[in-house]
């Protein structure tokens, strides 16, 4: 909207109003991004707080869970509204509306949202804290999932010269056998050419895994004071330096990245998930003032995967997101390895002293701060690995 305005105003009169090139910046836009994102988190943070509060909407705390999380019910939840709140008003403000990406990340990241809500909410009206059933979570995600893949596929694979509409008018016509450019292929980080064809398909296919999955991995990582936002903040910021590297000609070709023409404006949107996510774990931090909930989890997840989509990064998401893959996997090697036990000895038994990861490591003894830091190390240490790939390849 301010991105538009300034626009404007310079066309009507560049004299007059020829300090307003400025804008035309990417990277202004983007420091004034997460800086509107954080400013608007920090005023609304402490009347969010007492809202959600005035409602009742505290978080249930299972009671099979860590005995000493019992103390954290009655804590506000869906806080995620705040970071939301962050994230769409910044970008609105700064990124250019009619970029074809925009608004892609925008909708899967409040459609995801949307169902965490109605998850929150039944949980704290219903005092269930299993929430929204997963049969019906994962529809509504595979819903939204699906749909985006399939605008992506065309989307990412259109230049400067052609649109979507064009590249998939191409597909159609063509008996639904043309390959699609190289830029849609799977890129290998470390390796200067090798990448693999995907097909509409196996694209559709492919990121569909990356936007649901990366977005239920947030959700499970989300389960200790701090522990999920502050690597979403880095994981989101350093998927912002690869959209500017493969939206820009120059960096990409020097680089060897495919180039996506409009895919460097993502990065106001990356921004504005770090300044939004500073201003969450603000009243996050242990003690937490208040959870992002699903609302949060599974939205911020779903933005994550769909950049590493839009950038071509999804390799490199799996790197830099080591932390919600690990979390991930520790829930499903426990289950895994408990109905495999029960079936040969009748009893299932347990791999993990408790899933997700991260309450492993707390009935290990650790306490919650330790668990929650040393998290966030292992979240710097992947994402320099994963902005490594930018040259060593």
């Amino acid at each position: 909207m301010l991105y538009a305005l300034t626009q404007w105003l310079y066309a009507l009169d560049p004299e007059t109003f020829g300090f307003l090139r400025v804008f035309q910046y990417l990277t202004l836009r983007a420091v004034l991004s997460a800086v509107t994102a954080l400013v608007i988190g920090l005023a609304l943070g402490p009347r969010v707080i007492r809202y959600l509060v005035s409602l009742k909407i505290g978080q249930p705390i299972r009671e099979y869970g860590v005995s000493t999380h019992l103390a954290k019910s009655g804590t506000p939840t869906m806080g995620g509204v705040l970071i939301l709140l962050g994230i769409g008003l910044s970008t609105l403000l700064w990124a250019d509306w009619s970029n074809r990406f925009i608004w892609p990340v925008l909708l899967v990241t409040f459609g995801f949202g949307a169902i965490g809500w109605v998850d929150d909410w039944r949980k704290v009206v219903d005092k269930n804290p299993e929430g929204m059933r997963s049969r019906e979570k994962y529809m509504w995600q595979s819903l939204i999932g699906i749909v985006t893949a399939f605008y992506l596929a065309f989307a990412v694979s259109s230049d400067a010269s052609s649109n979507g509409f064009q590249v998939f008018w191409a597909w159609v016509t063509s008996g639904f056998t043309q390959p699609l450019p190289a830029a849609a292929a799977l890129h290998v980080p470390l390796l200067k050419s090798i990448s693999y064809p995907l097909g509409v398909a196996g694209f559709i296919f492919l990121t569909y895994f990356v936007v649901v999955g990366a977005s239920n991995a947030v959700n499970l990582t989300d389960g200790l004071d701090g522990l999920a936002i502050m690597p979403v903040v880095m994981v989101g910021g350093a998927l912002g330096v690869f959209a500017y590297v493969v939206g820009n000609a120059v960096f990409s070709r020097y680089l060897l990245f495919p180039y996506i023409p409009g895919a460097g404006e993502v990065l106001i949107f990356c921004t504005a998930i770090v300044g939004a996510g500073l201003a969450f774990l603000w009243f996050n931090a242990h003690p937490a003032q208040m959870f992002m909930g699903d609302v949060g989890a599974l939205a911020l997840g779903g933005a994550l995967g769909v950049v590493a989509v839009i950038t071509r990064q999804e390799i490199v998401l799996g790197i830099m997101g080591g932390i919600f893959v690990a979390e991930a996997l520790s829930v499903m090697a426990q289950v895994l390895y408990f109905k495999i036990t029960r079936r040969i000895t009748g009893t299932g038994k347990r791999l993990l002293r408790m899933a997700p990861l991260h309450h492993h490591y707390e009935k290990k003894g650790w306490k919650e701060t330790q668990v929650v830091t040393r998290f966030w190390i292992i979240t710097i240490l992947l994402c320099l690995i994963g902005l490594s790939t930018l040259k060593l390849r």
